[in-house]
């Protein structure tokens, strides 16, 4: 274990802590613009732009919409989609998190809305939580053309990456408890990439790469440190899904026939811990499907666009089926 210290997880992040509870991000990724106008020569087969979600809270949604679903008044699945980052890092504008959702609604046919969520620690969880329930709300009622005309809210599907998952699979629970609040918008299931769970003990994955080069253990330690509210371990119910044999609300997911996919892969330290919902949502009698490789990494498929397009097509099959 002495190999473990070796790793300044502060360092990794390139993030400093402040004494009023804040930290400083030291290096902040780029930013990528929207593209909203289809009359444009130069305009992208995925067209993009950014809704207001709540002023006072600085939240918002990027709205991707492939550009013939205008073009032939078509209607599309919809998928509420959450960026990783540890809770603390990166939005829905970074590169990186655009990007994705870019890919995502060209490679499978669907309006997809990335959500602008509140950061730790200055705003720790339930914040994010709060920020994905007002989004659902937001969008079943949103006077936005795209979303109106071309958005199928009978078939929406709330997806996310790290600890986007995350948010994803406690969004899906609240979801659950408000469905008859929702409507129109029914939600058929939950996309959860490579989500960001953790626990008190470590998990054989997490002790075997403890010195993974992208996500060892160390860093994800800090991150839900910096995101669980004030002295919560990582046990609290927001890390650890399977305390007291899961949620309540799993038994309303099953009865109303939500899927389920957990999508990851064994050189992700968090591997362990992904395996352990998805057996445990079959325990409780979900329809849930696993899609999982051989090596690669954590957020392998947000970086590498041959990985992501396999990905993609996992996740078109598995709303289509």
């Amino acid at each position: 274990m002495s190999d473990q210290i070796t790793i300044d997880p502060y360092q990794r992040l390139q993030i400093v802590q402040n004494d009023n509870g804040t930290i400083t991000r030291l290096y902040r990724p780029p930013d990528a613009p929207t593209a909203p106008d289809p009359t444009v020569s130069s305009a992208p087969i995925v067209l993009s732009k950014d809704i207001t979600l709540d002023q006072s809270k600085s939240t918002w949604l990027r709205v991707f919409i492939p550009r013939n679903a205008l073009d032939n008044k078509l209607l599309l699945p919809l998928i509420v989609y959450f960026h990783g980052g540890g809770f603390i890092l990166f939005s829905a504008a970074s590169t990186l998190a655009h990007n994705y959702a870019f890919n995502l609604a060209s490679e499978i046919s669907a309006v997809v809305i990335s959500v602008e969520y509140r950061l730790a620690p200055e705003h720790r969880l339930p914040a994010a939580f709060e920020d994905a329930m007002d989004a659902l709300y937001s969008i079943r009622t949103a006077e936005d053309d795209w979303l109106r005309n071309h958005a199928d809210l009978s078939n929406c599907f709330i997806m996310g990456g790290s600890a986007g998952g995350t948010i994803a699979y406690h969004a899906g629970l609240r979801a659950t408890a408000e469905a008859q609040h929702l409507g129109p918008m029914k939600i058929r299931g939950l996309i959860l990439h490579q989500p960001f769970f953790g626990g008190v003990q470590r998990c054989e994955s997490e002790l075997r790469l403890v010195n993974d080069a992208v996500l060892p253990p160390c860093v994800s330690d800090l991150m839900w440190e910096l995101a669980l509210p004030q002295g919560a371990d990582r046990d609290h119910v927001y890390s650890n899904p399977t305390v007291n044999d899961g949620s309540k609300a799993l038994e309303i997911i099953k009865s109303s026939e939500w899927k389920v996919m957990v999508a990851g892969c064994d050189g992700d330290p968090l591997y362990d811990r992904q395996i352990e919902l998805m057996k445990m949502l079959e325990r409780k009698g979900v329809k849930v499907v696993g899609h999982f490789g051989v090596g690669g990494y954590h957020g392998v498929e947000v970086v590498d666009s041959s990985k992501a397009k396999l990905l993609n097509l996992a996740i078109k099959s598995f709303m289509c089926h």
